[in-house]
């Protein structure tokens, strides 16, 4: 029998977003400068303030102030209108110094022995039913709100946009657990003020429908692009006005989109938040690690949907277990159970490994802050970093290193695959 299933992504200018992005943007300045930082920062966002907040070992020193104030600008968080920008909102930081006693459990006389930062479960995922091996409702959600933050910069097509929006996608799949139809799309996004409300929802339902949406469609792959038909339900802006937005419409917290930064609710999640945390804890670093093993075992032909799980104790160096379930798809004669002992041995899981494995202590996270930490484009790029004195960085860096194909062909020789 069909079913439905839906997902959501919010926007960079989410008020929960916005905290990300802020954590994310200082812990890529402490690793640009020092490679060996400890950083858990948190952040919060709220009409005309930022509060800053965590723990940091480190080297070097930085003006967070600055930081926080660029992010919110690059945003688009850039007008007094808002009653939240970048050159005026009060930033209060209660950033101090990493616990001693957290430290030691982590830190160790060989690298290689590092300990886990945290006990507890994380999980990756992957399916085949997109290029990329995410879900497909959550990777047409994101796509939504990348292209209408795109018309937003633009600012030609639709000229009304603000930071703030989110989307909604439900798709039908058939008996085959296959995607069939678009059933539904949401999408609510921050706008400036009309002078008539009607006229207003009226604009924004026929230029979401007209110009967004043909615009994402064209990007996709044809076997996608057949999902979309004339009888999808759209909910525009469906509590109609919404001009108050960002942090001052709705306070915002790093670490409160963890379903939308990982899978849209399929598989599982092992509920630590990514933002605002260096690579040695392992709600980051091993949830990555467990994303790029789940998308190779895809690609290599295990399974056409795979979930893994991994679990640590603090300051203990190999996982605690590691688990598979490829949901009865695996074509050929072997358990998950068994199948996991091949993830073992073809995974080191041990909390250095993965860091320099997928080359984690890199100023590489203000990306991953927006639009899903997963499922997306590993590539290189360049980014240039300063110091309050001047001193400057500019290094190359590679970019969703999780997402990379690396290991399909060692999977197909351990499973005897062709």
């Amino acid at each position: 029998m069909s079913y439905l299933f839906t997902s959501e992504s919010v926007s960079e200018g989410h008020p929960d977003k916005v905290a990300d992005q802020i954590s994310d943007a200082l812990i890529d300045n402490f690793l640009a400068f020092d490679v060996n930082s400890k950083v858990a920062c948190e952040t919060l966002v709220t009409t005309g303030q930022v509060v800053l907040a965590g723990e940091v070992k480190s080297t070097t020193y930085l003006d967070v102030q600055k930081i926080a104030r660029d992010t919110i600008n690059k945003i688009g968080y850039t007008k007094s209108a808002y009653m939240f920008d970048g050159s005026s909102c009060g930033i209060f930081s209660a950033i101090h110094e990493q616990s001693d006693d957290i430290n030691r459990g982590v830190d160790r006389a060989s690298k290689e022995e590092q300990g886990a930062g945290d006990q507890g479960m994380m999980f990756g995922y992957a399916t085949n039913e997109t290029e990329n091996y995410m879900p497909l409702a959550l990777d047409l959600s994101h796509r939504i709100l990348i292209e209408l933050a795109e018309l937003r910069r633009e600012n030609k097509e639709i000229t009304y946009l603000r930071p703030d929006s989110k989307s909604q996608v439900t798709i039908e799949y058939g008996d085959d657990n296959s995607p069939q139809r678009i059933d539904a799309i949401v999408v609510s996004t921050q706008h400036d003020e009309f002078d008539e409300d009607d006229v207003m929802l009226a604009k924004i339902r026929q230029d979401i429908i007209h110009i967004l949406i043909p615009r994402v469609v064209a990007k996709l792959p044809e076997h996608i692009q057949v999902l979309f038909n004339d009888d999808i339900t759209y909910h525009i802006n469906p509590t109609g006005k919404f001009v108050i937005g960002g942090p001052h419409g709705d306070t915002g917290l790093t670490g409160r989109k963890i379903i939308v930064d990982t899978y849209g609710g399929k598989g599982a999640h092992g509920g630590g938040a990514f933002s605002g945390k260096d690579p040695s804890k392992v709600d980051r670093s091993a949830a990555y690690a467990a994303r790029h093993i789940a998308k190779n075992l895809v690609a290599a032909g295990v399974a056409d949907e795979i979930l893994v799980q991994v679990s640590y104790a603090i300051g203990v160096v190999e996982p605690t277990s590691i688990f598979v379930d490829t949901y009865g798809t695996c074509p050929f004669n072997m358990t998950d159970g068994e199948i996991a002992k091949e993830v073992r041995k073809l995974f080191d899981m041990r909390p250095s490994a993965i860091e320099d494995r997928l080359k984690l202590r890199a100023p590489i996270y203000s990306e991953t802050a927006a639009y899903g930490h997963m499922g997306r484009k590993n590539e290189t790029v360049t980014k240039t970093f300063e110091q309050p004195n001047g001193e400057t960085v500019t290094l190359d860096v590679e970019l969703f290193t999780w997402e990379k194909l690396d290991y399909v062909d060692k999977v197909k020789k351990a499973f005897g695959l062709q």
